[in-house]
């Protein structure tokens, strides 16, 4: 079965004992509103499995009942929208904690649960692809300013060697081309006396500043 024929299956099987068919008695003021918006989701509610959208609907026939759905579910706080599809008057809702707390309202309390989990578990993945694509940024940066600094000092090698840098610049160049793949931090801890990683930055940007000096000559 669909993740939506499930949630029906569980919401008649909690409420069996009260209402047997899934159709309204003639008297509906004693019926509680979860009861009544259970009723409603069985007749004609769907629900999108979590794992692809969040969707929930309850397509109904006609203006009339309709108001009288979202009424309902506006009573209890749920943030409705409508629209009109074909011959249909759909009340539905898009946010998904509203979603799972109607499942949970309507006695779908497994399948909130599973949409919770769901919802944890696309949660957590999502934090791990940006914290990814954060230290991926950072790598490609990291790499990308390790380049540029080598061929900086390349160049000032072939133009002259480094013995024309001044001697706190010319230990950071020989550092940076041996490590090439060192952070700022490890840089600074190999030269004596030790640097923090604004005196790594400093030096390296001195040494850009001399090769593009160099270039323009």
């Amino acid at each position: 079965m669909s993740f939506s024929q499930d949630v029906k299956a569980e919401i008649q099987a909690r409420h069996s004992k009260k209402i047997k068919d899934f159709t309204f008695p003639e008297n509906t003021n004693n019926i509680n509103p979860s009861l009544m918006l259970a009723i409603y989701f069985v007749r004609c509610g769907s629900v999108n499995d979590p794992n692809t959208s969040y969707h929930l609907e309850i397509a109904c026939d006609g203006k009339q009942e309709a108001d009288a759905v979202s009424g309902l579910m506006e009573e209890q706080g749920f943030k409705v929208r409508t629209t009109v599809r074909k011959d249909k008057q759909v009340v539905y809702l898009k946010d998904r904690e509203s979603i799972a707390d109607f499942l949970g309202f309507v006695g779908a309390v497994n399948a909130m649960m599973e949409m919770e989990n769901s919802l944890i578990l696309k949660d957590m993945r999502n934090s791990v692809n940006r914290k990814v694509n954060f230290e991926t940024a950072n790598i490609e940066r990291t790499v990308g300013a390790a380049v540029k600094d080598i061929e900086d000092i390349r160049y000032i090698e072939a133009h002259g060697g480094l013995k024309q840098l001044p001697e706190g610049l010319r230990k950071m160049a020989e550092a940076r081309v041996d490590n090439p793949d060192a952070a700022l931090s490890s840089l600074g801890e190999s030269m004596r006396p030790p640097l923090g990683k604004s005196g790594v930055n400093h030096r390296l940007r001195k040494i850009r500043d001399y090769a593009r000096k160099l270039r323009d000559r």
